[in-house]
């Protein structure tokens, strides 16, 4: 943890401010010690310079697995691709110039792929995830005083209202126990002309009829290991098949509907090797998650409009890829 992330740090609930106690350091940054709340007296543990604001990763443990074993499968870094780069663009929409300014927050960061990107143009970003990802997080970036790990729960989050120049969320409020709580929670976070993008799975009546919510009932109740032992194993089937049938006109539509494997047979840049990974990764992500509840665009449009917002940009439905300035 570096000293300056004192200054949006706040004790969940109260938003009191956190002082540094018994601290260890490698130089600057804070290795281990405790966050002591002014108002409270409660303490708070830096482990490994991550400072932790929940007990333990909770439902999120699937979550924790993954990114700690798939931790380089989507930086553009190591694929030597601009994928996130081009994500990050396309659906959070801010110019490159603008991320060295002040503060940016993402809101379940996982192993770090778009905390790669922000860092990368000179933004000094919170990386904030309830999982125990952030040790990614840590190990990955911990000369980058740019990045700021924190563990915590994104409907709690340790930071001061209005602090943040910018927040976003990129395909995490649908595993969160209460999705919309959770993008009020970040939106909270933003100055006034602070500037937020979420980007979630959309809910329409048919969405209960994918393979993968009518499986789910079981896989997410599998352990994690057991889950993903048994994509590993049936992957080297499945991954040719849907890679055929995905790509039929007319077929693949239907295929992607029935079939619950992650694979994308054109995806520019990605040898079959890394696409081969990559469906691994993204079938787990599919099936293991203790939540996966898509949004209403309806009504994430509504709870935006009645907060203090302009801007507002409903870019796409389905998937939900939302932005604005906060007034």
């Amino acid at each position: 943890m570096w000293p300056e992330l004192l200054d949006v740090l706040r004790e969940p609930h109260t938003e009191a401010r956190l002082e540094l106690e018994s601290g260890e350091t490698d130089g600057e940054r804070i290795l281990r010690g405790q966050l002591v709340s002014r108002l409270t007296g409660q303490a708070y543990p830096i482990i490994d310079g991550v400072p932790r604001f929940v007990p333990s990763e909770g439902y999120t443990g699937s979550f924790g697995m993954q990114w700690n074993l798939f931790s380089a499968t989507q930086l553009d870094s190591t694929t030597r691709t601009d994928h996130s780069q081009r994500r990050f663009d396309a659906e959070v929409g801010w110019p490159a110039g603008d991320l060295g300014d002040g503060w940016t927050l993402e809101g379940g960061c996982g192993a770090g792929r778009f905390v790669e990107v922000v860092a990368g143009h000179g933004g000094r970003i919170v990386a904030l995830d309830y999982s125990r990802a952030i040790d990614t997080i840590a190990r990955e970036f911990h000369e980058d005083r740019n990045v700021h790990p924190v563990q915590a729960d994104v409907l709690l989050p340790p930071i001061a209202s209005r602090s943040i120049d910018r927040v976003y969320s990129i395909g995490v409020l649908q595993h969160t126990e209460q999705p919309y709580l959770a993008m009020m929670s970040l939106l909270r976070l933003c100055r006034s002309g602070g500037r937020f993008a979420f980007v979630a799975y959309a809910r329409r009546w048919y969405t209960p009829l994918y393979a993968k919510y009518l499986i789910r009932p079981l896989t997410k109740r599998l352990p994690a290991t057991v889950l993903l032992a048994a994509i590993r194993a049936t992957m080297p089937v499945l991954f040719p098949l849907s890679e055929w049938l995905f790509e039929r006109p007319g077929v693949g539509r239907i295929a992607r509907f029935v079939l619950p494997v992650a694979n994308y047979p054109n995806k520019q840049g990605f040898d079959r090797r890394q696409r081969y990974e990559e469906a691994v990764l993204d079938t787990f992500d599919m099936l293991a998650p203790a939540y996966d509840q898509p949004l209403r665009p309806r009504v994430v449009r509504s709870l935006l409009e009645k907060s203090a917002v302009t801007d507002l940009n409903m870019v796409s439905d389905v998937p939900i890829v939302v932005r604005g300035t906060v007034l």
